[in-house]
């Protein structure tokens, strides 16, 4: 997920981003800046780093063994030829 940090600084730059005439409702566009992010990055179907470094590693431990298995495979056609 996001770190929570994170989305508060988007926001917050968002906020800061408003126009000077626009600072009395400055910490409200704040809290739904925050609420929007929050919800759209919510829905993202979104891994961590970690999440996807183990599963890279998972998937080149199970290549690694196709490829012997495939070896194996046509090292006993060969042999039964």
């Amino acid at each position: 997920m996001f770190d929570p940090k994170s989305i508060d600084d988007i926001a917050s730059r968002l906020a800061d981003a408003l126009p000077s005439g626009l600072s009395s409702v400055k910490e409200d566009m704040e809290k739904n800046f925050h609420a929007i992010l929050q919800g759209a990055l919510g829905k993202l179907d979104l891994v961590t780093r970690e999440e996807f470094e183990v599963q890279k590693a998972v998937l080149a431990k199970t290549r690694s063994k196709l490829e012997a298995l495939e070896k194996s495979v046509a090292e006993i056609e060969q042999q039964l030829k």
